[in-house]
């Protein structure tokens, strides 16, 4: 089936820049910003994303609708797209495309295309599309081709199997990695920062450990402004390893490393609003003081 129009749920901070990549590659590309906050609103804005008046609306205009949106959101949204699509009877690829473990988006299979739509399941690896560069859609099931026609507007699709949940599977595998190591490596700077060992640990991996060291430099400020929505994104971890009969108590650190990232004054920013002026050292500091408050 031809795309000629692609639905962003929601223009955050992946979403209206994967939105704007598509329309400036000729697509319509269209949400629905009822209920939605300022900061989204704006953001489809920039993004040239055109506004519909209702999820309704959204169903029956779009040939392809994307969910990228939070983890904990997933049951909530494929419950009402499903709603929509029993009302409408609409066509629609809906390709779910969060962090979630595999086994929740078979379930969320299981409520699209028991309401008459397509399924995909897909992935998200990398950042947001700028300056040429563009995140891996990792996308399986039966329907995983069809989402693949987004590369010619793009998108880089990459169809890795025919099974449901294994685009979100490499997704929980990766993300543990990146995701995990840097709740690793926060945890460990507010500890030195403590014990007034910052300066020697710091000497000790630009010695021993100069990639590492630098990835931590570069990140830490960085971490505030996103920790929060990853809590239900190392949950989703904790799910995926532990249904694979593996631990789940580390990726429950994990996620606990986010809440208190997350509770936090820094916790407050955005990727837009964030200090991008404050150093590795006074995200550090300001957080071992929010822990010590806590006390």
């Amino acid at each position: 089936m031809p795309v000629e129009t692609v639905a962003i749920i929601s223009p955050g901070d992946m979403g209206h820049a994967v939105g704007r990549l598509l329309r400036e590659k000729g697509l319509r590309v269209i949400t629905c910003l009822e209920g939605r906050s300022a900061r989204t609103r704006g953001l489809a804005q920039q993004a040239g994303i055109t506004d519909v008046p209702s999820l309704d609306e959204l169903v029956r205009q779009a040939d392809i609708l994307l969910s990228i949106t939070v983890s904990e959101a997933v049951p909530g949204l494929c419950k009402e797209i499903a709603d929509v699509l029993q009302r409408t009877g609409a066509d629609l690829l809906f390709a779910e495309c969060n962090a979630i473990a595999p086994q929740l988006s078979r379930d969320m299979e299981k409520i699209i295309t028991g309401a008459g739509g397509r399924y995909v399941d897909a992935s998200i690896i990398g950042g947001p599309p700028r300056d040429g560069h563009c995140p891996r859609f990792y996308a399986s099931g039966p329907n995983a081709a069809e989402l693949q026609q987004l590369t010619d507007y793009g998108l880089d699709v990459r169809v890795i199997g025919a099974e449901v949940g294994q685009a979100s599977g490499i997704k929980m595998c990766y993300a543990a990695l990146t995701k995990g190591s840097a709740a690793l490596q926060a945890q460990l700077l507010i500890a030195a920062e403590i014990m007034g060992l910052s300066k020697p640990l710091q000497e000790e991996f630009e010695s021993s450990e100069p990639a590492a060291w630098k990835r931590m430099e570069g990140f830490i400020p960085a971490l505030p402004a996103r920790s929060r929505r990853w809590v239900s994104e190392m949950q989703e971890i904790e799910a995926a390893f532990g249904g694979l009969g593996l631990t789940p108590h580390i990726f429950q650190g994990v996620a606990e490393m986010y809440r208190l990232i997350g509770s936090s004054e820094l916790g407050e920013e955005t990727p837009e609003t964030r200090d991008l002026s404050r150093t590795w050292e006074q995200t550090i500091r300001r957080l071992v003081e929010h822990l010590q408050g806590m006390g």
